[in-house]
């Protein structure tokens, strides 16, 4: 985003927070959705991640109180402000896109961080549903806020666990680390390889632009909800699986011993580990590939981990798994389902000056099959949260 673009999108924020609250924040704080070129499903195993902020964002204008009092309004929202009381906040308190910032109050105070109340509204352009983050993106915005609003001295991978555990334990989601430790810890121009067993995260360049490359996402409209039991039950397959293998997770498998894992496993498991070894393996091919400095060769990378995710870990969906074929068949050099699947988006990786040709294949395969007109934009790798005003 730039620098024009992101000061009117906090003065739409402060907009936003003075039509609900009748007055002006004490700041505005931003935090972004995310892609991730290669890593899905490998964080709640401690495996690797490779990640990258998107210019889309969730922004917060925020003014602290001295009651206890927390109130939230968010433009997309249903008009209505949600208002409770720090004290009284207990998981299942706070429900539907309030339980999110609601779960980072109770994550600070339960950690002992000493947060009050606050006025919050938010204002955001990352897409709902779409496997972008979104949900990450409102909890990191919010504990960036209220670190710098009650002075907490919180670092960013701090900030992160908190956002998580709010998912986690308030909201209701297992998720991993990915999300928000992407929202809050990526640059701009750069993805963040992560090993989610350690936090240890190293930026990694990522000029595609110089080498005529563009990173395309397609969002296919088909909304997901990872709090509907699927997500926690692939979780908890992927743990039953390690402790029959007597390994702490799955990280600690290499695809060298794979094939005599398997053999000790019953037949339900095998698919969701195999996912799970040869995409944490992925991700390090695809660093290997970063670093000597040949981002064409992630083409295929990007394919062999939507095969992965349609035909093992089963949570792709006709209208990803028909995004993928189209792009790939009109010339990108590889593609994939991103997020937690059942639905979300695509990304794929084009040679720039053929990125309409690819959108245009995917429209038209998208009409020809009757499903909604999918929505597509390049993905520039961008800031993580901070402060905009």
């Amino acid at each position: 985003m730039t620098t024009d673009a992101a000061t009117d999108a906090a003065t739409d924020a402060a907009a936003v927070f003075a039509s609900a609250f009748g007055d002006a924040p004490d700041g505005v704080w931003a935090a972004p959705g995310r892609i991730n070129l290669i890593g899905e499903h490998t964080d709640y195993n401690e495996g690797f991640v490779l990640p990258a902020a998107l210019p889309h964002a969730t922004r917060v204008a925020a003014r602290r109180r001295s009651d206890g009092l927390v109130r939230l309004f968010s433009a997309q929202g249903d008009g209505a402000v949600a208002e409770f009381a720090v004290d009284g906040l207990a998981p299942g308190s706070v429900s539907g896109w309030a339980a999110y910032p609601a779960g980072v109050f109770w994550a600070l105070a339960e950690a002992g961080h000493p947060v009050g109340g606050a006025d919050l509204a938010f204002d955001s352009d990352v897409p709902s549903g779409a496997g972008l983050s979104s949900s990450a993106a409102l909890e990191c915005a919010t504990a960036l806020a209220l670190d710098e609003l009650y002075g907490l001295g919180l670092d960013a991978p701090g900030r992160a666990l908190l956002a998580q555990r709010a998912e986690n334990a308030y909201v209701g989601v297992p998720c991993g680390a990915l999300d928000q430790m992407a929202s809050s810890c990526c640059v701009a121009g750069h993805a963040y390889f992560l090993d989610t067993r350690t936090l240890a995260g190293r930026q990694v360049p990522l000029d595609l632009p110089a080498v005529g490359l563009s990173l395309l996402v397609i969002d296919t409209r088909v909304k997901h909800d990872l709090g509907d039991g699927a997500y926690a039950g692939l979780r908890a397959g992927c743990e039953r699986a390690a402790g029959l293998l007597g390994v702490r997770a799955l990280r600690d498998l290499g695809v060298a011993e794979l094939a005599a894992a398997q053999e000790r496993l019953p037949a339900e498991l095998r698919p969701l580990v195999r996912h799970v070894v040869t995409e944490d393996q992925r991700v390090l091919d695809a660093i290997a590939l970063l670093d000597a400095g040949d981002p064409r060769a992630l083409g295929p990378v990007l394919t062999a981990g939507h095969a992965s995710l349609r035909d093992d870990y089963r949570v792709s969906c006709p209208e990803t798994d028909l995004a993928v074929a189209a792009a790939n068949a009109a010339g990108a050099l590889g593609a994939r389902m991103m997020g937690g699947g059942f639905g979300g988006s695509v990304l794929a990786l084009v040679d720039t000056d053929r990125l309409a040709e690819v959108e245009r294949a995917v429209r038209e395969a998208f009409a020809a099959a009757g499903y909604a007109d999918p929505h597509a934009f390049p993905a520039v790798p961008s800031q993580g949260a901070h402060r905009v005003r």
